[in-house]
């Protein structure tokens, strides 16, 4: 019997799968070059922040400098011209009394703060809950105070001020300040507690808890990154503020605040730099110092009903 053999095809062995392209090393370094935008914006903010150090910088080396040395070489220093007697001086100036200046300032800032936020906070818990258009006309017409400076507002508030008997009063200041704050707190509040569930308000009413204890209770606890943000904010308005004080207490009262006793400290000696910078030092210092440590607040409360609920 006869046999018949197949022919048998040789078998290639599969084909390797290409190698990645690879990109040329020239592109993958033409790439890592900034492009001319994003250089113009670093050359734009570092004249912006060049513009905004550079008088602080005068401002710091000069409280310790003689005044030879300060029209001489105003962005200078040196070992033989630093000295802290200028500093000390200031300290213990009878034009300006810094500790006292400090306690009053730090005195109106607390005040204008917890007026502010007891106003504000049940404001906005209104506004954010509520469903109808009379609402967000409300809240418009608190935000329209955004638009008007507050030096608009200085003269009708003497007059208003005057016929209520609060003219250079420690009680007037503090109604004008926390007015003037309202808007700010009441927006941010509001724009905050919509993000806030609507259950909790809910499960409050199911415990027996009415509307005013359930928003001091439940709700205004949740709102600690925003409070925080508010504080920041109205804290350093109010310590910087110059026009308000100058006019609505006046110099009859005797009562300066930081800003007003630089004011009529550096007055009369106009020419004297030795008390001019560092006494410009001692005002802004714990300013710049409050800044610093709660300037994550600013963003985080600001950001937190964004991404909260």
């Amino acid at each position: 019997m006869a046999t018949t053999t197949h022919p048998t095809t040789p078998v290639t062995p599969p084909a390797a799968p290409p190698a990645p392209a690879t990109r040329p090393a020239s592109r993958a370094r033409r790439r890592r070059v900034p492009g001319v935008g994003t250089v113009l914006k670093w050359v734009v903010l570092g004249l912006v922040a060049l513009v905004m150090v550079v008088p602080l910088y005068i401002m710091v080396i000069n409280a310790f400098k003689p005044q030879d040395a300060i029209i001489s070489s105003p962005l200078a220093i040196g070992p033989d011209t630093f000295s802290l007697e200028y500093l000390q001086a200031a300290l213990t100036s009878e034009k300006f009394n810094v500790v006292r200046a400090y306690g009053v300032t730090l005195l109106f800032v607390a005040l204008v703060n917890v007026c502010g936020i007891a106003l504000a906070a049940p404001v906005a818990y209104v506004i954010a809950r509520g469903r109808s258009k009379w609402h967000l006309g409300l809240l418009l017409l608190f935000v329209s105070g955004l638009f008007i400076p507050g030096q608009v507002t200085l003269i009708p508030v003497v007059f208003v001020l005057r016929v209520l008997g609060l003219i250079n009063t420690i009680p007037g200041f503090i109604l004008f300040e926390t007015a003037a704050t309202l808007p700010v707190t009441i927006f941010l509040f509001a724009a905050y507690l919509r993000t806030v569930p609507r259950d909790i308000d809910e499960a409050a009413a199911l415990d027996g808890a009415g509307k005013i204890r359930a928003f001091w209770s439940c709700i205004f606890p949740i709102m600690k990154p925003v409070v925080a943000t508010i504080v920041v904010l109205n804290s350093i308005s109010v310590w910087n503020d110059f026009v308000s004080p100058q006019i609505i207490l006046g110099p009859s009262s005797g009562i300066y605040t930081v800003t007003t006793g630089v004011y009529a400290a550096v007055g009369e000696f106009s020419t004297d730099y030795t008390t001019v910078f560092p006494t410009l030092l001692l005002a802004v210092s714990p300013a710049i110092l409050f800044f610093v440590l709660m300037q994550r607040h600013i963003i985080g409360g600001l950001v937190a009903g964004a991404t909260k609920g």
